[in-house]
């Protein structure tokens, strides 16, 4: 009696296609993948588009807490050993296409499939790592750099292949409520940033790779990339020659 092999398992169509316990979803801009408070019962796949995850406190504040693109997961919360209630909400903000999975199918497939577990491992690992820069931002950064760095994210530099220099719509109350601060620093920062060339505005934001620029010095004065900040300039002249 011969033994049939067992076909390859491919990741990147099990995440493409339709399937046992899984099924694509379109999801129109505003339209909510889960909500803060529902069974955790599923986890998506975006495919496409790009969406967040927002929180709601006891008194109704509401605050972003991360974007998302393509290739990102949402809702592991999940794979919990006892699902529970969705701890945020995640709403598309472009149109999407995702891919839902239920909770039984995404565990067993985690546990068969090690090419599967590893992909969602290392996604797992990104994730963790970028929650520990946004905590890093939060604690040490300005509120310009952390706009600077919110905006980059948004449009994907740093990824493999050319960046989207467009981001989607956002206003300016989301982008003060994901930095930590008010809405009127956010309009002075970004007309600033938009003097600058760093980014065009109209309509749309357009961001443009100099932006690094306020993100990668330490002291970032609005002055021509590169040049000294006048006071440091100043503080060389006039310091005295040391003798011998």
């Amino acid at each position: 009696m011969v033994e049939l092999e067992k076909p390859a398992f491919d990741a990147a169509a099990f995440l493409a296609n339709a399937g046992l316990g899984r099924r694509i979803v379109q999801l129109a801009p505003k339209e909510t993948f889960f909500a803060q408070g529902s069974p955790a019962d599923s986890v998506f796949y975006l495919q496409n588009g790009r969406a967040n995850v927002t929180v709601v406190s006891a008194t109704g504040k509401e605050a972003t807490i991360t974007l998302l693109s393509a290739g990102d997961f949402v809702g592991e919360e999940a794979l919990a050993t006892v699902a529970g209630l969705r701890l945020a909400t995640a709403t598309a903000i472009t149109a999407c296409t995702a891919l839902k999975i239920r909770r039984e199918e995404m565990i067993r497939v985690m546990h068969e499939e090690h090419e599967f577990s590893d992909l969602f491992l290392k996604f797992l690992l990104e994730r963790s790592m970028r929650i520990q820069a946004d905590l890093v931002d939060q604690l040490f950064n300005s509120s310009e750099k952390r706009l600077a760095r919110i905006l980059l994210l948004m449009a994907e530099f740093g990824k493999p292949g050319e960046p989207e220099q467009y981001i989607p719509k956002i206003s300016q109350e989301t982008l003060a409520e994901m930095i930590g601060t008010t809405r009127s620093r956010v309009s002075f920062f970004m007309n600033r940033f938009r003097k600058l060339g760093f980014i065009e505005y109209n309509g749309r934001i357009k961001v443009h790779k100099s932006l690094l620029d306020v993100v990668l010095h330490e002291e970032f004065t609005g002055r021509h990339p590169g040049r000294a900040p006048a006071s440091a300039t100043a503080r060389t002249r006039s310091k005295p020659a040391r003798r011998g």
